[in-house]
């Protein structure tokens, strides 16, 4: 079969011919479809966190097709079913976190095109427990990127506990913010959204965000307190270290802020304003299977469409060195 493999950290992926995958019992054959790009790919290719991934390797969390083998022990899936592989490619099932419907924390949890195989390829290899169904009315393309930049800025939106008619600011409005943005909308949420230039306001507005302030000539924090007195929750999706600063800085007394971007820098954090005002810092990452298939059904129903720009399989470098440059508006969802 046809896949994208980085053979070293840092080089460019090649486009090889290589063994179609054999499954388990408890595992189905996926026909990739479709593939999302995200940024951890680009991470994982680079070798640039801590816990690196096994080379050579096949990235890919966000790739979606029918099912065209069942493993023996699999009863709960049909060939033919419309498949998505997600980041969370298995867990234990039996820790303190998967007892607790925590599965994402699950230390002995398996990451699809990170500790195994993963999408960028023809064929996809899936533990069957933990594929979740496209909903009717979805095709691929749209599909993809729910299963990180969807499922990981609505679980956020779900940590914030903001609820209908309360207030959130979304920090970033790129290809996760622009999904935050809409989620929170379809939550019944009210939405401040922080990014700079035209484009991100005319984007952020048209997506249902009341307000939007650009951080590079507005006085984010002055400006978002008075228009909202504060809002209950703040997501940060941004990258910058004053981005950070910001989402917390806006949350009003006993608010929350959600971490989700993963910048390199250390975000201090004041304790007296926090014990005084009560104010959560809690990081979010992904989500679960439920979580998974409430983020898609929003989709199914209209509520949310990711901007997608369609490429092959072929154009992944190219993909890659856009996404370096920061020159990728919404997110790249790749043929297969």
């Amino acid at each position: 079969m046809k896949a994208a493999v980085a053979n070293t950290f840092g080089s460019i992926l090649k486009i090889e011919d290589v063994q179609k995958p054999t499954i388990e019992p408890h595992q189905i054959l996926v026909k990739i479809h479709a593939c999302g790009v995200c940024h951890t790919d680009l991470h994982a290719c680079h070798g640039d966190w801590p816990v690196k991934p096994t080379l050579p390797l096949i990235p890919g969390h966000e790739g979606v097709g029918e099912i065209v083998e069942l493993g023996s022990a699999v009863t709960h899936l049909n060939l033919g079913d419309r498949v998505g592989i997600p980041w969370l490619y298995s867990a234990c099932g039996h820790c303190e976190y998967c007892l607790a419907g925590q599965e994402s924390l699950c230390m002995s949890q398996q990451n699809a095109g990170y500790s195994v195989a993963g999408g960028y390829a023809e064929y996809c290899a899936a533990h069957a427990d933990y594929v979740i169904k496209v909903p009717e009315g979805l095709d691929y393309v749209d599909a993809a990127p729910l299963f990180c930049a969807g499922v990981t800025t609505y679980k956020a939106l779900k940590v914030s506990d903001a609820k209908p008619g309360q207030w959130v600011a979304v920090f970033g409005v790129g290809g996760l913010g622009h999904l935050a943005v809409q989620y929170a909308v379809a939550m019944g949420l009210r939405v401040v959204a922080v990014d700079t230039g035209d484009a991100k306001r005319e984007l952020a507005t048209s997506l249902g965000a009341e307000y939007f302030f650009d951080f590079m000539t507005d006085n984010v924090v002055e400006d978002i307190k008075a228009a909202t007195g504060g809002v209950h929750g703040s997501v940060c999706t941004a990258v910058s270290k004053a981005g950070f600063r910001q989402s917390y800085d806006v949350v009003r007394r006993g608010g929350k802020c959600v971490l989700v971007g993963l910048p390199p820098e250390d975000m201090p954090l004041p304790i007296f304003d926090t014990v005084l005002n009560g104010v959560s810092v809690v990081g979010s990452i992904v989500g679960t299977r439920k979580d998974l298939e409430e983020c898609l059904e929003f989709a199914a129903r209209g509520k949310v469409k990711a901007i997608i720009t369609e490429k092959k399989l072929d154009d992944i470098n190219d993909i890659f060195r856009d996404m370096e440059k920061g020159e990728i508006t919404g997110r790249i969802v790749m043929s297969i």
